[in-house]
């Protein structure tokens, strides 16, 4: 039996020595790979730590647009309208009803051509009147130019006094000048005619109409129901842009100097001009002084009374009609990397780089021919802080 206990005691398993071999061996192994992981956990937390707490370059965005050269070379701009240096609103300088008016809005007239007519009965009867005075007072000429005639040969014989002689030709004067008072009167009577003829005083073109058929035409319309103008008629050959220009901005305005005119109506079309005159008094309400603008050339869309914007330009500046327009960014925006023109974009809160390729300078612009569209947002000024990958931030204007 003892033999048996012992034998079986020297089966038992010694655990102490099995933990301590285990641990020996498995327990390096576990700790380094606990700092392996300790030491990515902080380096990601330091990453993302400095990440969030990095400043952002505060940056403002531009947008590539499609400028005319004009635009950007230009030293003053103002607003103003496209007149008609010659202009008339035409009226009759009778007073009576209006039967007859020929011309509509639109309509091109010459000078000398009838446009309306008053109601004329009463000058007409006053104009033939006049004539058959003038028929009666030719007849009595003969008859005392022949009696005249007679007289005189019997007073260079003595054969009449002094006195009869006399007589006939104080007739024959009176007659003369009967005969100058007639004509008057008939040329009277037809001037009054003419006055209910209105007509065109120059070639142009109808551009508003004042009265119609059936009212009443006075040359000062003192009645209620009356008019003054017939018709208002603009020479179109004549067109003008008159602009108001602040009295402090002045000294940047000279005779002939260049401008581009734009229509409000047609923004896409530019029209070459130059200074024609700087008028010489100044508007003591508003405090600007009337520059009128002269077109080198223009089309049938510009019309009198049409808004317009004018750039004044340098004096070197090109023929505004030769600037066709370009594709433009602030000059600030451009950057030069490894010997490149570059701008930046915004993605994801970070500057990307964008190649392109620069043309012209205009004043604070640069023409871009190619890497950009129009209407692309970039960082409209960029500096030593923005580089590819750079953390930025819109700024509020």
């Amino acid at each position: 039996m003892p033999s048996s206990d012992s034998d079986l005691s020297s089966l038992k398993i010694d655990r102490s020595a099995g933990r301590a071999g285990f641990s020996r061996k498995s327990r390096p192994p576990r700790r380094l790979l606990l700092g392996i992981i300790a030491l990515a956990v902080v380096a990601a937390a330091v990453f993302l730590w400095r990440e969030k707490l990095s400043p952002r370059a505060e940056v403002q965005l531009a947008t590539a647009a499609v400028i005319s050269p004009a635009d950007a070379e230009a030293i003053l701009t103002a607003s103003g309208y496209v007149v008609a240096r010659r202009k008339a609103a035409v009226a009759s300088k009778g007073t009576g009803q209006l039967v007859y008016l020929g011309v509509q809005e639109g309509d091109a007239v010459k000078k000398g051509q009838v446009i309306a007519r008053l109601e004329d009965r009463d000058v007409m009867a006053t104009l033939a009147r006049a004539r058959q005075n003038l028929r009666m007072v030719e007849a009595d000429l003969n008859d005392a130019k022949q009696s005249l005639a007679r007289q005189k040969k019997l007073r260079e014989m003595n054969l009449v006094a002094q006195a009869d002689f006399d007589a006939a030709e104080a007739r024959y004067n009176r007659v003369v000048a009967s005969i100058e008072a007639a004509r008057s009167a008939v040329h009277e009577s037809e001037t009054a005619v003419e006055y209910t003829r209105i007509v065109a005083p120059f070639d142009g073109t109808v551009v508003s109409k004042n009265a119609d058929v059936g009212e009443i035409v006075a040359p000062l319309a003192g009645a209620v129901s009356s008019r003054a103008a017939v018709v208002t008629i603009a020479d179109l050959g004549s067109l003008e842009v008159e602009a108001d220009v602040s009295e402090a901005n002045l000294t940047r305005v000279f005779s002939e100097q260049p401008c581009q005119v734009t229509l409000d109506a047609y923004p896409e079309r530019h029209y070459a001009a130059y200074v024609d005159k700087i008028v010489p008094t100044a508007d003591r309400a508003k405090a600007t002084v009337m520059v009128k603008i002269k077109f080198k050339s223009y089309d049938a869309r510009v019309l009198p009374e049409m808004s317009a914007k004018i750039a004044f330009l340098p004096k070197e500046a090109g023929d505004p009609e030769e600037n066709r327009p370009l594709l433009a960014v602030p000059a600030d925006a451009l950057a030069e990397r490894k010997g490149r023109q570059v701008v930046y974009r915004i993605e994801d809160g970070r500057a990307v780089e964008a190649p392109v390729t620069v043309g012209r300078r205009m004043g604070g612009f640069a023409e871009i021919q190619s890497g950009l569209k129009a209407g692309d947002k970039i960082i409209a000024r960029v500096d030593e802080r923005i580089k590819p990958g750079s953390r930025v931030a819109v700024k509020a204007r």
